[in-house]
């Protein structure tokens, strides 16, 4: 729309600021719930300006069936891993998936890059507005670096023994190197900070204590993130050296465990190495048990790190057939953010789903309170709130709107 200015006697065309409106059942701001009067009001881009009552709004108000929402952050996927789609079936148990995993891998480049094209478009279409991915190669920079997602980059190590500790980081650094190379040359100057990437440990049984230490030295102040107490062997392979892991390390060609028994579960034995002012992701946590959600809240506060818990309800279910003791995280006012995990491990890469298993399987849960977790509080974790996760006059963080049946769009 063009509006005309008369300076000095002459007249110039000025190109009017185009609104875009928006109005649903309900509005969820990033902190809380609004009713069906509250009308969104963003700039073409996107750019957040107000949000008003429907009867200050003015004309062209798009009116929409459902929850609107601001875009959603997935803090826990595997990007790389979407071509296995399908591939392995649910209920296996976690010991046998990741032996499948591990097994399975290996498929043609053009079929990897071609699964990787499509789940992130999928996650981008339904609202995916920035994501924690996980990658152990750097298979997915050539999509992330026309992706229109944020991304942090967790590139994974694993590293079974001490002896092979310092040559295994130097090959994820150069992994690391690529990431941050191609990516930070191909981000627009609009959006530098389209990426970021660090070396992250994969989980309590495939990193050891050499490569924590080296790990937490070279992540001081960084987002990183683990997988952790999956299953109860994962604590028995700290208490007693045996267990179902011990299947998985014959894949490696590792006979026994190259672990300490400490007598202690995973996470109290590996996460005193851990002292960096770090962001901890912890994901999963399908077999935690209070007395370790304690520790973790307890050391994290006396060692300055910020403990984050990440669930991935479908994922879970999709192997375990499991719920995490999500209701134990409320109780010790854990941090909680949403993952979808991989298409290895999930029907679908949607935070809407992962919110419709959370309010299926622990209905008392208010979705105001589970929309925070998928938001404001998953861009926290990623440290990108100053510009995604709310409705805040500036910011571009997305619009996406949520249905009944808990399928999603974007809308910007």
């Amino acid at each position: 729309m063009l509006c005309l200015i008369i300076l000095g006697g002459k007249i110039k065309r000025k190109q009017r600021m185009k609104y875009r409106k928006f109005k649903g059942d309900r509005l969820f701001t990033g902190s809380e719930m609004k009713g069906n009067d509250a009308v969104l009001v963003t700039d073409e881009v996107g750019k957040i300006e107000a949000i008003v009552p429907a009867q200050e709004a003015g004309d062209d108000i798009e009116i929409l069936n459902g929850t609107i929402t601001p875009g959603f952050v997935n803090c826990h996927c595997h990007l790389e891993l979407s071509h296995l789609k399908d591939v392995i079936p649910p209920h296996t148990g976690l010991i046998d998936f990741l032996v499948s995993v591990v097994q399975k891998r290996e498929f043609a480049s053009e079929i990897i890059s071609e699964a990787i094209v499509r789940a992130e478009k999928e996650m981008y279409d339904n609202g995916i507005v920035a994501v924690g991915d996980i990658g152990n190669t750097a298979d997915t920079v050539a999509t992330k670096s026309k992706s229109k997602i944020k991304w942090h980059n967790f590139v994974e190590v694993l590293s079974f023994t001490d002896e092979k500790a310092d040559a295994i980081i130097e090959h994820y650094s150069k992994v690391l190197e690529q990431f941050d190379n191609e990516l930070t040359e191909k981000a627009p100057a609009s959006n530098p900070l389209l990426s970021h990437s660090v070396l992250t440990p994969h989980a309590p049984y495939s990193i050891s204590p050499k490569t924590f230490r080296i790990l937490d030295e070279l992540t001081f102040r960084q987002i990183i993130s683990i997988h952790n107490q999956e299953h109860p062997a994962e604590d028995e392979l700290y208490k007693t050296g045996g267990g179902d892991y011990l299947k998985l390390f014959k894949v490696f060609g590792v006979e026994q465990s190259p672990f300490p028994v400490t007598g202690k579960s995973s996470v109290q034995s590996y996460l005193p190495h851990f002292n960096n002012d770090q962001t901890i992701l912890f994901v999963h946590n399908s077999y935690m048990p209070e007395a370790d959600v304690d520790f973790v809240m307890n050391y994290s506060s006396e060692n300055n790190l910020n403990p984050v818990f990440c669930l991935c309800v479908n994922a879970n279910l999709y192997i375990e057939n499991k719920v995490p003791p999500i209701d134990l995280f409320m109780k010790k006012n854990c941090k909680i953010v949403l993952g979808t995990d991989s298409y290895s491990s999930n029907w679908q890469l949607s935070i809407a789903k992962e919110i419709a298993a959370i309010q299926k399987h622990i209905p008392a849960i208010p979705l105001e309170t589970v929309l925070q977790w998928a938001t404001i509080n998953g861009a926290k974790a990623l440290q990108w709130d100053d510009n995604l996760g709310s409705f805040e006059k500036g910011k571009i963080p997305g619009v996406v709107l949520l249905t009944g049946n808990f399928e999603s769009r974007r809308l910007l």
